[in-house]
């Protein structure tokens, strides 16, 4: 009897017993001359085979068959043959994947934060695959449910004409994700009609009322109540859109109308407004606003054809559509010949606020609604308002992981976010700026505010030489170099930051030409006494 302590050898045992019976086989149909004796060692039986035994971790012996067939298979070829198994599903994976459709993504795990995940992962409702069957979630299925209902009702139509219809987007719509949707068919197709006209329910309740649809005033989720700002802040997460194409599709359905392009886009607008970091402006200031620039104002439309991808998309187009913005410059030269990379070590644009007050520069408010549109002039830093609120982090969050992920469109948000965390080390630097209007916020104080845009910045690498404000930047910091300015600063900030120092420095100056009058005088008639 052998006894194994490894079952790894105890394959190359039987493949080297299988091997031996072979050769011996082999030998004794091997013709031999007549009278030649037989050796003495092949006229002897052989003893019974005997499998050998595996001696386990507990010290147990363990009993294993013996397979005929593994032992003429080398331990290579299965593995070479696992190899190419991966191959060829990565063939397919290669051939099956659009990735130029892609557009709605996966919250990459650099960017996500476990002590938030409010920030990315919806609390309320689920919309579209990635967060389907939830076991937080699924209370709002049933009123997804009657949303579709009544749309039927309503429209006094069946449910084959969204099904039917849905069946010929599928696979465009399937191609809108990043991970494949492990979804049949049929329940795909069921998640974008439901989720699509919940959607599109709340858009309409949100533009024209909701009793108007046929809802009840006291509805727990179709009226106007608290319930309906988580409802909107979940419906703005990257990992929780519906493309823009089901929502037009399923819009012109309900409408009977089959051209109806940019008016989902309209109506989303109008639902997340609340979620605005700006407050608008009155008619007088933008009439100001729209004289000083020189231009009139173009005021943004859904309507047009701005290639918007879902509602996210919409959202964030809308916050940059007014306005020119200034041409990137090139900070540093690059090699003709090397791909540019971001460079986590060059993301400091300026510095903290009490730096640039120290070296001379003002902070002043600018009257606009576009919050991104900063301007520096004379030593002036002029930066519109902005209103942070419990869901400005999750905003700005999914707003710079989309500009992270989706590589058709610029990174202006993240360069605004990034400035102002350049900005804001401290919650001293919050009180500055919300004692001159700048920043306005409704969180438990100053600190929190510091720490929501140092932490949602903390693992955001962008590439310097594409930031609109890069420009801005380089004049702020070449004020912010020039030493008489921080002489002057200084100066103005040690001895002239009240009334009564500046009282204590008129009077020191008179006081000095006093004395210097009277000895100057005091000098001159030494030398040239009177006569």
């Amino acid at each position: 009897m052998v006894v194994v302590f490894n079952k790894d050898l105890l394959s190359w045992y039987l493949i080297t017993v299988k091997l031996k019976e072979t050769i011996e086989a082999g030998l004794e149909n091997t013709p031999r001359s007549i009278g030649s004796p037989r050796p003495p060692q092949q006229q002897q039986q052989q003893p019974p085979f005997e499998l050998p035994q595996v001696v386990g971790i507990n010290g147990e012996i363990e009993k294993h068959e013996f397979d005929q067939s593994q032992a003429n298979i080398p331990r290579e070829s299965e593995w070479v043959i696992s190899i190419r198994e991966k191959l060829e599903q990565a063939r397919r994976d290669e051939v099956s994947s659009s990735w130029s459709k892609l557009c709605i993504y996966r919250v990459p795990h650099s960017l996500r934060d476990p002590a938030d995940q409010k920030a990315y992962i919806p609390q309320v409702v689920s919309l579209g695959p990635y967060h389907h069957g939830r076991t937080a979630l699924r209370e709002m299925e049933q009123h997804k449910w009657r949303a579709l209902h009544r749309i039927l009702n309503r429209a006094d139509q069946d449910i084959n004409i969204y099904l039917d219809s849905m069946k010929e987007l599928e696979e465009k719509a399937r191609a809108c994700y990043e991970q494949p949707v492990s979804l049949s068919s049929d329940e795909f197709v069921e998640i974008m009609v439901l989720d699509g006209c919940f959607i599109l329910e709340l858009f309409r309740g949100a533009a024209g009322g909701f009793t108007a649809l046929g809802y009840d005033r006291n509805d727990p989720v179709f009226a106007v109540r608290g319930t309906m700002h988580s409802i909107q802040r979940d419906m703005i997460m990257l990992e929780n859109q519906i493309p823009l194409f089901v929502l037009d599709r399923l819009l012109s359905l309900q409408l009977g109308k089959p051209d109806q392009k940019g008016l989902v886009s309209r109506l989303a607008l109008g639902f997340f407004d609340p979620l605005m970091p700006t407050e608008p402006l009155t008619v007088s200031d933008r009439n100001k606003l729209g004289s000083s620039l020189g231009h009139e104002d173009i005021a943004f439309d859904p309507l047009s054809d701005q290639g918007a991808l879902h509602c996210l998309d919409v959202f964030r187009i809308s916050l940059l559509h007014k306005g020119a913005q200034p041409v990137p410059r090139i900070w540093f030269r690059r090699r003709s010949h090397a791909n540019p990379v971001a460079d986590k070590r060059r993301q400091q644009l300026i510095h903290c606020v009490t730096d640039l007050k120290n070296a001379g520069i003002k902070f002043k408010k600018r009257r606009t609604d576009r919050f991104w549109d900063i301007k520096f002039e004379n030593g002036v830093l002029k930066i519109p308002r902005l209103l942070v609120h419990d869901g400005t982090k999750s905003l700005f969050f999914n707003l710079i992981a989309f500009e992270q992920c989706h590589l058709n469109c610029t990174n202006d948000i993240t360069s605004y976010v990034i400035f102002m965390d350049n900005l804001i080390n401290s919650a001293e630097d919050v009180g500055y700026l919300h004692s001159h209007g700048i920043l306005e916020h409704w969180l438990g104080n100053d600190t929190e505010v510091a720490d929501l845009f140092n932490r949602i910045c903390q693992e955001v690498v962008f590439d310097i030489n594409d930031s609109y404000l890069s420009r801005l930047s380089e004049q702020v910091n070449t004020y912010y170099n020039h030493r008489w300015n921080g002489w002057r600063a200084t100066l103005k900030y040690k001895y002239f930051n009240n009334p009564w120092a500046i009282v204590s420095f008129i009077a020191a100056v008179f006081l000095l030409l006093l004395t210097f009058t009277q000895s100057f005088y005091g000098v001159y008639g030494y030398y040239r006494p009177s006569s």
